[in-house]
């Protein structure tokens, strides 16, 4: 394959990066953004789904809500997906992964490794922050039992000071001498 036509594959991974959205509490991508990631048009993605309808459940794709589209549009300046008949379908980490096997084609399956490893590479960074914050509340708790332990040594320091400035008279110990002799 000629270096062009290969580098014409490859996607730089920002490019990626900038089409996964955070919906319902989950990672997804727009039937429009996959569409074009795979060099297809988005109808003939939607339709290669429906005939497919079996291997994408609820949990692989779904379909926006008109209030999740309108907060999805406001969060860009110009929209780019004016003139949409139905509302966009977004597919999930799975989903995505089912496309590759619809979408039959080179270029989907090339895409679409690239897309898993961005996935997983976003998997990572999420887990790495997660251990990330549980070494500072760790360190926060440790630091939190120092400060009592550093407390109770001055507390104790303080009282030995206290009987040190208000020494008790002392009794003599030993044998006693009658002082008549």
């Amino acid at each position: 394959m000629p270096e062009q036509q290969k580098s014409d594959l490859m996607l730089p991974d920002e490019i990626i990066m900038t089409k996964i959205y955070l919906i319902r509490e989950q990672k997804v991508m727009l039937d429009s953004d996959l569409a074009e990631l795979y060099g297809v048009e988005t109808r003939r993605l939607n339709e290669q789904v429906k005939r497919n309808i079996s291997r994408f459940p609820k949990d692989f794709m779904f379909q926006l809500s008109e209030v999740e589209f309108e907060n999805l549009k406001s969060q860009f300046a110009t929209s780019n997906w004016g003139g949409r008949r139905k509302l966009p379908n977004v597919f999930t980490e799975h989903g995505v992964l089912m496309l590759s096997s619809v979408l039959n084609s080179k270029r989907a399956i090339k895409v679409n490794i690239q897309i898993m490893r961005i996935f997983t590479r976003i998997r990572e960074m999420l887990t790495n922050n997660l251990s990330i914050k549980l070494e500072i509340e760790e360190i926060k708790k440790k630091l939190a039992n120092q400060d009592k332990n550093i407390e109770l040594v001055f507390n104790y320091l303080d009282e030995l000071i206290e009987k040190h400035d208000n020494p008790q008279p002392r009794r003599s110990i030993g044998y006693k001498r009658n002082r008549e002799d």
